[in-house]
This record gives C-alpha cells, structure tokens and sequence, in this order.
C-alpha cells in the first residue's frame, strides 16, 4: 500500500511565513534584551557616581574627628555653626582627587549631663552635643548627603 502526500496549491508558501514570522519574533527577542542591557548599564554607572559621592561625605566625616578646632571652645554658641573646611565660605569644597570634593558644617546643639556609660562624673563633666552635615560630591555632579549626631566631653 502506498500512501501520497500531496499539498495543495495554497499550502505552497506557508513555510516561508511561518519562517519569517519566528525571524521577526527573534529580532524582538534581541532588540528587547539590548535595550535591556542598555538601562541596566546606566543603573550601574549611575550608581558608581553617588557611591563616590557617597564616599566623598564619609571622608568629610573623618576630616570633622580630627579637626577638633571645628567642635572645641569655638564652638560653643547654642545655634551656631563652623563651615569646613573653610571656615569662611561654606561653599569651598576640600579635593580628595579630581573628580571627588566634600564639605560641610558642624552645629553646636547645647550641653548636657554625660551619657551613662560614659566614664564621666556627672556634675563635673559635660557633654557638649553637635551635628555635622556632611556633603560629599563625585563626577556628573553626583552628590551625597549625611547627618551625624557626637558629642565631646568637657567643662
């Protein structure tokens, strides 16, 4: 027994649809994946600049602990505040390289008893309480903001 297959005449061309068909499907597979790849690229070189501006604010931060002109007796006038790293012009910035600067400004806040745990006397000793407001800047002007509460203990 012999079994033929015949097609008709309208059945002559439907590979060549079903073909294209899964062409186009791939071309926006691929497009789709690019555009893709093109925003995640920009998350990440985005997120490379504010962590060095980030980076940058930390730094201002271990520049206020060794400073202590910016939270001695200078400053010690409830509201008021030092600019560093010019004490002057809050708008100078300190360079750590070129594409990444900081500055910033300490507040005094008041004084209180010392904090228990502190290894003070109370009565005697202080705690003179401040905030600092760090800004750190990097490339594309990226920048970063952080907040910090300390105190110093003295008379």
């Amino acid at each position: 027994m012999r079994i033929l297959l015949r097609y008709g005449k309208k059945e002559e061309g439907s590979v060549l649809v079903v073909a294209l068909l899964i062409l186009v499907l791939l071309t926006i597979i691929g497009l789709a994946a690019t555009n893709t790849s093109k925003i995640e690229l920009n998350i990440s070189g985005n997120e490379k600049l504010h962590k060095m501006a980030f980076y940058a604010a930390e730094a201002s931060r271990a520049y206020v602990a060794k400073r202590t002109d910016l939270y001695g007796p200078d400053n010690v006038t409830v509201g008021a505040w030092l600019d560093f790293p010019d004490r002057g012009n809050p708008s100078v910035k300190y360079n750590l390289g070129p594409s990444q600067s900081f500055n910033g400004r300490v507040a005094y806040l008041g004084s209180s008893v010392p904090p228990r745990g502190s290894g003070t006397q109370v009565g005697i000793f202080k705690a003179h309480r401040y905030r600092m407001t760090c800004y750190g800047y990097g490339p594309s002007n990226a920048e970063s903001r952080i907040e910090a509460g300390f105190y110093r203990l003295g008379f």
